[in-house]
């Protein structure tokens, strides 16, 4: 309990101090946002916001989980590192990408396919690492079936497992990303997400096998690989998204980027897959899924009938347009966030309990 504590705690307050110099430090070298021509005019006013903040929140969490091993005298584990990676991983493809918009003073940045790319390559190889180096118990930081609250059904073999891995790595991503359109919005929304992965994370840790000594039911036991450590991973990342928010909410000193989009949803995708709750991240980023679905129907319809069922996509923009403002629509979609997140943690509490 005390590495959860210390790791938000020092998240939260390298944010609060570090993004400000950040800030400073992308001013100075121009490093700010392009905002296309097409989109809601009030984002007009938000070209040259510094972007490219997620930087702050990776570096933040990666020193937050080291500082608190250090503190506390407790070794890191694998999961903790993997997830860890993932996040970083998918960070580095979204700096290289924003980097590049910068530069170019345009809008898209990485070509789509080496976009694509970097995002496979980062997948495959925390999907791969998932599986394999087992504990002394005979865990991998994943398992090759499908989950809810806990592993279902039949194994599905180490390459259906890399495939399905990568769909929730980039599904998730890319869902971070789209939300990532109004101020403090993906920030407020992820934060979320990740304190219902704390909550689970302890819950696992407190009923694990490896604790089954300690039960009352030591048949009811959770077989999960160091889910504290990963509880640990999404405090940490939670007290630094908070931190950030404080410069990222409404009006923006600096947007997050690509750089912390694609990072988020990594990290999402990341503790769903090691903590055995694959297909409850759809409940608990409901948001995103929400956010992600109003595109392809905005799309889809397009392509079919030539008509548009929103006044543009994704969803948020649609309300902007509609004259909600920004601050209301960020308000009314955390809301919409924490009754998922509220939805999902009662879900997996009551799937524990009735089994």
């Amino acid at each position: 309990m005390n590495q959860i504590l210390f790791a938000g705690a020092i998240g939260l307050f390298l944010t609060l101090g570090g993004t400000p110099l950040l800030i400073k430090l992308l001013a100075r070298k121009g490093y700010g946002q392009f905002i296309r021509d097409d989109g809601p005019r009030g984002h007009h006013g938000k070209r040259g916001t510094p972007t490219m903040g997620g930087i702050a929140f990776i570096l933040a969490t990666l020193a937050a989980y080291a500082l608190t091993k250090v503190i506390t005298g407790e070794p890191p584990t694998f999961p903790g590192v993997l997830v860890l990676f993932l996040m970083a991983g998918m960070g580095v493809v979204g700096f290289l990408d924003d980097y590049i918009k910068i530069v170019k003073r345009r809008s898209l940045g990485l070509r789509a396919g080496a976009k694509m790319a970097g995002q496979l390559i980062v997948g495959v190889l925390f999907a791969v690492l998932a599986i394999r180096f087992a504990d002394d118990r005979g865990l991998t930081p994943a398992s090759l079936k499908l989950s809810f609250v806990t592993d279902f059904g039949w194994t599905i073999g180490p390459v259906l497992f890399v495939v399905w891995a990568l769909f929730m790595i980039l599904a998730m991503s890319n869902g971070v990303n789209l939300t990532d359109g109004l101020d403090g919005l993906a920030t407020g929304a992820s934060a979320m997400v990740l304190a219902g992965y704390t909550f689970i994370g302890l819950w696992q840790f407190q009923n694990s096998c490896a604790n089954a000594m300690n039960l009352t039911d030591p048949g009811s036991c959770i077989e999960v690989r160091d889910p504290l450590d990963l509880a640990v991973v999404a405090s940490a990342l939670m007290g630094a998204c908070i931190g950030f928010l404080w410069w990222n909410t409404s009006p923006a000193k600096i947007f997050m980027g690509d750089t912390g989009s694609l990072a988020l949803g990594g990290a999402l995708a990341g503790l769903a897959i090691c903590s055995r709750t694959q297909l409850l991240l759809a409940l608990l980023g409901g948001l995103f899924v929400l956010i992600t679905l109003s595109v392809v129907i905005q799309v889809g319809s397009f392509k079919l009938t030539g008509k548009r069922v929103f006044k543009m996509a994704p969803l948020q923009h649609h309300f902007e347009l509609k004259g909600w403002s920004e601050v209301l629509v960020v308000v009314r979609f955390w809301t919409i966030q924490g009754i998922c997140v509220i939805l999902g943690i009662g879900v997996f509490y009551a799937g524990w309990v009735a089994g």
